[in-house]
């Protein structure tokens, strides 16, 4: 059974962030992004599910201000996939905004003009999960990686 567990050691969140990370090449492949992650997620609420002592996928937000929470990195692995752990680890997200009396949930992922099996299926699961899509920057990360940047209400 899945379990999640929210992880308060900096050191434990940056090695649950790291292992995750790269064995998801389709998702994270540039190795500067997977270390600016393993270091951001030290400072922020972090969320990790655990297949008995394994973890097996996390979420860590990043407070932007008292009314906004955003996904900053999420990865869970691959046989892991299609198991509602996702649904779970969002749903956590969404209880701390509430928890802390914050409006909107956000996420930045790779917009739709790039072909990315692996980012189609990230945009269908955030707009299943209630995400819709706001506006495209295309330069926001660079120009072979427009962000597409997506918000949900969770007053």
């Amino acid at each position: 059974m899945i379990e999640l567990r929210e992880i308060f050691e900096p050191a434990e969140k940056s090695n649950i962030c790291d292992d995750t990370l790269r064995v998801l090449p389709d998702w994270f492949g540039v190795e500067a992004s997977i270390v600016d992650y393993v270091g951001q997620v030290r400072s922020m609420p972090f969320y990790a599910a655990f297949d008995d002592t394994r973890p097996v996928g996390f979420v860590a937000v990043k407070v932007h201000n008292t009314f906004t929470v955003e996904v900053c990195v999420m990865g869970i692995l691959k046989e892991y996939h299609r198991h509602g752990i996702g649904g779970k680890l969002i749903e956590r997200c969404e209880a701390y905004c509430r928890e802390n009396g914050m409006e909107f949930l956000t996420v930045k992922t790779l917009a739709e003009s790039v072909e990315s099996e692996s980012y189609k299926k990230t945009r269908l699961f955030y707009q299943a999960m209630g995400f819709r899509p706001l506006e495209v920057f295309p330069l926001l990360w660079d120009k072979d990686n427009p962000c597409l940047f997506m918000a949900k209400s969770v007053g």
